[in-house]
């Protein structure tokens, strides 16, 4: 027997966070009487959300790394058109962890692994991101500093973090916290505006080449080592039900780099050059893509 959210979670409908506002909004019946928060189940039983049944079959992990365009939203509600999930059109239910702001870029993980989604965004985790940030006027080493340490925002102090200059208008910026709109609040409240932010890893996975719109299963190697940095990581329900505390972070860091891109297995259209892995675009077009002047991205080929 097992926690009704765990049941869901572990059939790779959605994370554990999303089965309980399901649960909550009356969405879930088992054996077709409606269920409550803290509900036990087991194989036997026959649970379903909105009427679909879930549960009947164990489903091979998917992990998917996708570069998101500005202009879609992290989202999996189908009443948002710009949504994640309709944008990549994936043949089976997948779920986002974590998110991008829509007017932000680059890579986000989607999986039907509903234990690695807990892993992952439990903030005592210390699970890093990085990003490349360009803004509206030069930086100074006061601003970079100043980024590295903290900056108040929201009410509290963000934690220190490594920030390397690229050039007049951007950085570099390794984050082990995710606070809302955080680099952005971080930056206003020093006098700049962001005009473009990109992030370009999570954990040991990387952005690399891939292109807007286009996404790549991992490698077995990054799976490998995604489930030993996460070995640690406590993956139990009262862990991803509580709130989660800040990430805590080394010392703040600056200097200069030239580059800060990451390596990457994948980048090309369609079949990558690493053995084993595919890649795909995105089904969706938005209007962000005809106002830019880019090509809408073509649908990706079913699989059998």
């Amino acid at each position: 027997m097992k926690r009704l959210n765990k049941f869901i979670t572990d059939a790779g409908y959605c994370s554990r966070r999303e089965a309980d506002r399901y649960i909550a909004e009356g969405r879930v019946t088992v054996n077709g009487a409606d269920a409550s928060l803290g509900d036990m189940v087991g194989d036997g039983d026959l649970v379903e959300v909105d009427g679909e049944r879930v549960g009947r079959a164990a489903k091979k992990p998917v992990y998917i790394a996708f570069n998101k365009p500005v202009g879609v939203s992290s989202t999996s509600d189908p009443t948002d058109k710009t949504n994640i999930i309709d944008f990549i059109g994936y043949k089976e239910r997948i779920f986002h962890v974590g998110r991008l702001d829509k007017d932000s870029e680059g890579l986000i993980i989607l999986t039907n692994d509903g234990d690695i989604v807990n892993r992952i965004l439990r903030a005592g985790n210390n699970n890093p991101k990085e990003y490349i940030v360009t803004v509206d006027k030069p930086v100074i080493a006061g601003f970079l500093d100043s980024m590295a340490r903290g900056v108040r925002i929201l009410g509290v102090t963000t934690k220190p973090a490594k920030v390397f200059r690229r050039n007049d208008t951007t950085f570099a910026i390794h984050l082990t916290q995710g606070l809302n709109r955080q680099i952005r609040r971080m930056c206003e409240a020093l006098g700049y505006k962001v005009v473009a932010l990109k992030r370009i890893k999570v954990m040991n996975i990387s952005l690399g080449s891939l292109e807007p719109g286009r996404w790549r299963y991992f490698t077995a190697e990054e799976i490998r080592e995604m489930h030993r940095l996460l070995a640690d990581s406590s993956g139990t329900e009262e862990a991803s039900d509580r709130p989660a505390p800040h990430r805590t972070a080394g010392a703040g860091k600056t200097g200069d780099k030239s580059k800060a891109g990451t390596k990457s297995e994948s980048g090309k259209p369609g079949r990558t050059g690493v053995k084993g892995v595919n890649a795909g675009k995105g089904k969706t077009s938005f209007s962000h893509y005809r106002k830019q002047g880019k090509t809408r991205p073509a649908p990706t080929k079913k699989r059998t």
